[in-house]
Parts: structure tokens; C-alpha cells; sequence
């Protein structure tokens, strides 16, 4: 599957403002976002053009798109299951949550969710007990999400865990430290989750 291979940090700049793409890096004085906060190219110090209604509501969905790490057709399947439910902008963001890689993002084993799909495609993320190797599995309330037992003292994943902020744990999620075992509390609410999108203009321009 075709991903996108260029540098992450040239989309914060792009977007003008951080989104938090390459784990701990973005919160160093290496941001690229900080020491060039100009758009990429050669005319990015010239200035911004003006944004069309039109430009905008797509550029809120290329960020959503980017900080979950979706590409665009497997964007739009979200989409779709999101207005069958009802209220599509607020449940998007809720299914895109509900992505193992960015469950085991949240619970830390990861610093970034590029780094949490990495460890679910090299198949080291068990749920309930069995390998899951699919980034894009929706997890279920009640689910167990742990880390193999050969990865359990990577350094990777330590480091990770080390770095990680207890008080930033999702109230929807649970984690043993000790045997390094999140569990699916309840689905996540729309305020629960930070995110510097305007969903309801993915809403807009998905309508025309």
C-alpha cells in the first residue's frame, strides 16, 4: 500500500501549525516546525495566498488524514460508516480513534502512531490474546491490546513507555504497567480528544 514517504514535518509547516507527526522530536528543539515555521518551497517566506472556503474545508481533511496516517480512499470508507451512524463528523474522528495503531499510540507503547503501525505490521500487538497485524482494526469495548513477550524489553517500546505522560492517558483506556496491558474501557467522546481540526468542514465539502 502506498504511504506517504516524504518528510512529516514539511506537512506541520505546510499546514502552519504543529501536528505532532514525529513523536518525541516535536516536542525537542530539533522541530523543524520551530526552527523554520514558514510553509516548505520556494516561496514559502513570501508569504501565505489567500485560502479559498473551498481550500480550507481540504486542507482540514489532509491534516486529519495525515495525523492518523489514512490514505484517501481508506479515508473515505471511514467517512462513509461515520454518516451511516449518524452525525458523521463527530463519529469520523471517533472511528479513527478506535484504529489499533492509534490505540497503542495512546496507551504509550509508542511515541508516534507511525511507530505504533510499525509494531502492529511486524505483528508485536496481541488482542485478547492473538496477534493482530492489521493498523486499521477497529478495537471493541472490553478488548485487551498488549505487547508481545519479545517486545516487552525492547528499547523502543521502553523508551517510549519512559517518555510517556501518565496524566495523558485516555479516560476511555486502561493500562497495566506492570504486564503492559491496555483494556478498552468505553468508546472515546469527541471532547475527550485534542485534535486542531474543524470536522464538520470535512462534513461540508464531502457534501457537495
Amino acid at each position: 500500500m502506498a504511504r506517504y514517504r516524504d518528510a512529516r514535518c514539511r506537512i506541520c509547516r505546510r499546514e502552519g501549525e504543529k501536528l505532532f507527526l514525529r513523536g518525541r522530536r516535536c516536542y525537542s528543539d530539533k522541530c523543524s516546525f520551530i526552527k523554520r515555521g514558514f510553509p516548505p518551497g520556494m516561496h514559502g517566506r513570501t508569504g501565505r495566498r489567500r485560502i479559498t472556503p473551498y481550500g480550507f474545508q481540504l486542507r482540514e481533511k489532509q491534516k486529519l488524514k495525515m495525523i492518523y496516517g489514512v490514505l484517501e480512499g481508506q479515508f473515505r470508507r471511514f467517512y462513509n460508516l461515520a454518516a451511516k451512524q449518524g452525525n458523521p463528523g463527530e463519529n469520523l474522528i471517533i472511528l479513527l480513534e478506535r484504529r489499533l495503531d492509534n490505540v497503542v499510540y495512546r496507551l504509550g507503547f509508542a511515541s508516534s502512531r507511525p511507530q505504533a503501525r510499525q509494531l502492529v505490521r511486524h505483528r508485536h500487538i496481541l488482542v485478547n490474546g492473538r496477534t493482530v497485524d492489521i493498523p486499521s482494526y477497529l478495537v471493541e469495548v472490553g478488548d485487551e491490546i498488549a505487547i508481545s513477550e519479545r517486545m516487552k524489553k525492547n528499547k523502543m517500546v521502553l523508551d517510549a513507555l519512559e517518555e510517556r505522560d501518565p496524566s495523558a492517558l485516555p479516560e476511555w483506556l486502561n493500562l497495566n504497567q506492570e504486564e503492559l496491558i491496555g483494556r478498552i474501557v468505553r468508546f472515546p467522546k469527541r471532547d475527550e480528544i485534542q485534535l486542531p481540526v474543524e470536522e464538520q468542514q470535512i462534513v461540508e465539502l464531502y457534501s457537495k
